[in-house]
């Protein structure tokens, strides 16, 4: 296992820069994942510390070592595509043993630790299948078993569960959360799914246009995002802009439909406009409050989202847990409540949350 260290990372293409200075440090065993929207240089940033990709400034370590200048094949990592990339006319046994034989291991040894790992993804049985009898599942598994059967320092992940449908993407998401944990690998994970990202791992860095904008465990990322972007992907989420005013020594949020909102951790915080996020689940029915006209519903299973139409306000998303027999229907006026302790306040241009970030 190998502690990941990248300072001052530059990517150019020509006159072009995808990354401009980016430094994080990526803990030792832990499953850390790059999450972002297309174009944000997340796979980019993978494919320099795998070494397919140059460096045009900056820094990569794995522990003490310094890479930048290693080939691929030096730097003994794991790679798994989301397009499996695992060899056709070979069965089973014989792509996990591939990078064995390669590393030339006596005999006993490769069959010894391809079943190993065959046992470890539940494909013992399959061993002699070729992949085209496999489902998509089956094959990310093998692709899996294949990287981590050499013993790599770090496992790299490029949208592996990209090509699956939802039941398999599931199923999958947990199966590498399991085998991670049991072998306690470094892993670098890139996904622009939130929700993946989400339910596997220890840490996310949420990028936008090559910067790291929060690095945090995913329920810190939820309910403290520091950015308005940070809160809007990861998640759903209501933007609204209001105001910030200060009366009698208390702190208010003036959001026009609302004007009382007292919010703690803002009393150093100077009256300004502002854009507060309330996540679909903060608002709540209750007898007296906001007046909300439903437009529209989506039954969810476990919840149903609301489309409501706030009165002299906008229209936001509002997500409660659904019940066998349902008696809102659309054009039905309900009041709403605001969890005010898990709103977030931030400036004007959304690039800082004034509640400030743990």
């Amino acid at each position: 296992m190998s502690k990941i260290i990248i300072k001052n990372a530059v990517k150019k293409y020509g006159d072009l820069t995808i990354i401009p200075d980016l430094s994080v440090t990526i803990p030792e065993g832990s499953l850390f994942t790059l999450l972002g929207p297309s174009g944000c240089g997340k796979t980019t940033l993978l494919r320099m510390i795998a070494g397919f990709n140059t460096i045009e400034g900056g820094d990569f370590f794995f522990n003490e070592t310094r890479i930048n200048d290693l080939e691929p094949s030096k730097r003994d990592i794991g790679m798994v595509f989301q397009n499996y990339a695992i060899f056709p006319h070979l069965s089973v046994g014989q792509n996990v043993e591939f990078g064995l034989k390669q590393r030339k291991l006596p005999k006993d040894e490769i069959t010894r630790r391809t079943t190993e790992y065959l046992k470890l993804i539940n494909m013992e049985e399959y061993r002699d299948r070729k992949p085209d009898k496999l489902s998509g599942g089956q094959q990310q598994r093998v692709a899996l078993a294949r990287a981590l059967v050499i013993n790599p320092k770090v496992l790299l992940m490029d949208e592996p569960l990209s090509n699956l449908d939802a039941k398999l993407r599931l199923d999958m998401r947990q199966a590498i959360r399991d085998i991670q944990r049991k072998i306690g690998i470094t892993t670098v994970y890139v996904t622009h799914d939130q929700e993946e990202a989400m339910a596997i791992s220890d840490l996310i860095a949420v990028m936008n246009k090559g910067v790291i904008l929060q690095i945090g465990q995913p329920k810190e990322l939820y309910h403290r995002p520091a950015t308005e972007f940070v809160a809007v992907f990861v998640g759903k989420t209501n933007v609204i802009e209001g105001k910030l005013v200060k009366k009698d020594g208390a702190v208010y949020l003036d959001l026009g439909f609302v004007s009382d909102i007292a919010v703690d951790g803002l009393e150093d915080v100077s009256e300004q406009d502002v854009r507060v996020s309330i996540r679909p689940e903060e608002f709540e029915r209750s007898e007296t409050g906001i007046k909300a006209t439903i437009v529209d519903s989506l039954y969810l299973g476990l919840n149903t989202e609301y489309i409501m139409q706030i009165e002299n306000g906008p229209k936001v998303q509002v997500i409660e847990e659904s019940n066998f027999v349902e008696t809102l229907q659309i054009g039905d006026v309900v009041s709403l409540e605001i969890k005010k302790h898990k709103i977030n306040v931030f400036d004007k241009d959304g690039s800082v949350n004034l509640l400030g970030v743990k």
